[in-house]
């Protein structure tokens, strides 16, 4: 009877204590942090680790459009907490954008922004704009214009953000109302895949993949009901199945956590705007929505996982002033049942 009762005992303590620590994992709030806010216009923001170390992108700018004067920076930090200027990356009365990091084949960090030249206030042209690293990661090369396949190629194209896979480089490039799978080896050139055919203007999209191959596209839409879209396709990425989600997106960035999650950084439209998480099935089912202190102009995140934590960067301008914040949540918050 003694034995029972202490065996009964335990059991409750061990209830109660897992009870306990799923109390304080769900309602763990997100550490955030700001990182940068020393220009006018703080914006757009990527996120990687490299040798060792976080890098940080993001534009300066006068304003969210600002025409000529915007630039892209750098930052790198060893912990996540102290952040120094490695780069600040320009072109000569042009207007520099949405900078992206990803880390070639070659052991470089290329450093993937849009271009843009204008006229008065409206914009002529827009081309791929690359700097790459050295190997130490501390210093970066001039920007150099890329190169659009000739048969997609026009007057506006931005390949805005880029995944490599196996030796190749992979990125969605977007158009006035189109977009394109686009290719390359050498980050210079990007060769025409093929066209997703999708309708409600698509345009700012983040490539990934799984352990098989498959390629996991997340598309933003500006027209029609103007919902998200994940789009999915194996080799050669030519033939296309889409999912359309029940929410919209604003400059939206991907990690697969598993076979059956997406994460989906993003900006929520309503009930106003703000930075969330979205924690997703692969048909692009919202399941549970995480939100980040965030408010007016904000979003553009970059994101990554590491020691059990997602790391993600962004830009809000909830406390007055647009600025970069890098925000950390357990992995156990992002799970769902």
């Amino acid at each position: 009877m003694k034995y029972s009762s202490l065996l009964i005992a335990a059991a409750i303590a061990l209830q109660a204590c897992s009870a306990s620590k799923k109390a304080v994992t769900e309602n763990q709030a997100p550490v955030v942090n700001k990182i940068w806010d020393q220009a006018p216009h703080n914006a757009f923001t990527d996120l990687i680790r490299f040798k060792g170390a976080f890098y940080c992108s993001f534009r300066e700018g006068a304003g969210h459009v600002s025409g000529v004067g915007g630039k892209a920076r750098i930052l790198r930090s060893k912990d996540g907490k102290t952040w120094e200027s490695v780069a600040l990356l320009e072109v000569k009365d042009r207007d520099v954008r949405d900078p992206k990091l990803s880390i070639t084949p070659q052991n470089r960090i290329m450093v993937l922004m849009d271009v843009e030249a204008h006229e008065g206030k409206k914009v002529i042209s827009r081309k791929p704009l690359i700097s790459l690293s050295d190997a130490s990661g501390t210093t970066f090369s001039t920007p150099e214009e890329g190169t659009v396949d000739p048969s997609i190629a026009s007057w506006s194209d931005w390949v805005w953000r880029l995944t490599w896979h196996n030796g190749t480089g992979y990125g969605i490039l977007y158009q006035l109302d189109k977009i394109y799978l686009v290719s390359t080896t050498d980050g210079k050139y990007f060769r025409h895949v093929s066209r997703l055919n999708l309708d409600g203007e698509p345009n700012e999209c983040t490539i990934r993949f799984d352990e098989n191959g498959k390629m996991y596209v997340v598309i933003r839409r500006e027209a029609g009901d103007q919902m998200g879209v994940i789009a999915t396709a194996d080799a050669p990425y030519t033939a296309w199945n889409f999912s359309k989600m029940d929410h919209r997106l604003g400059g939206p960035d991907l990690l697969l956590l598993d076979k059956e999650t997406l994460i989906i950084g993003t900006r929520q439209y309503k009930p106003k705007h703000s930075m969330v998480v979205h924690v997703a099935g692969p048909d692009g089912k919202v399941r549970k929505t995480i939100p980040l202190p965030s408010g007016g102009d904000c979003s553009y995140p970059g994101m990554l996982v590491w020691k059990n934590q997602l790391w993600a960067s962004y830009y809000s301008s909830h406390e007055g002033k647009s600025s970069i914040y890098i925000a950390q949540i357990p992995i156990p918050v992002l799970e769902y049942k």
